[in-house]
């Protein structure tokens, strides 16, 4: 193979994963990029506060690539050969933990705009003259 083809990934991975879980995968990391924007630009900026929380939550993501990575593949840990197994190990934990930090960043962010604007709506009822 002396260039890089997408379709060949695309096709790999489509059945390594089967075409459900591939597409999946891709409409969440779509959608929670498309959050994580969305947020960041609605509060114009990071809370520091939640990107720590969603830090922590994203170690438990990249082991759960990981379980996904060994699930999907059919092998384990043991398997790893080489060093470049083991670069490919720790992209995809990073991966993980990138992707579930964005992931709960977007989702902690909405969450909490939808409980701002409930309070606010249930205050304006019990103003006087409210």
């Amino acid at each position: 193979m002396k260039a890089l083809d997408p379709m060949v990934f695309y096709a790999v991975l489509v059945e390594m994963m089967g075409p459900w879980l591939f597409w999946s995968l891709i409409l969440l990391t779509a959608f929670g990029l498309g959050t994580f924007a969305w947020v960041i630009f609605r509060e114009k900026g990071l809370s520091s506060r939640r990107l720590v929380r969603c830090e922590l939550i994203g170690v438990a993501g990249g082991f759960g690539a990981l379980w996904l990575m060994a699930y999907v593949t059919v092998s384990g840990f043991t398997d790893a050969g080489g060093p470049v197994d083991w670069l490919l190990i720790g992209l995809i934990w990073g991966g993980g933990l990138v992707g579930t930090t964005i992931l709960s960043y977007a989702s902690f962010g909405l969450r909490d705009r939808f409980r701002w604007q409930k309070r606010i709506r249930t205050d304006e009822k019990t103003w006087p003259g409210g």
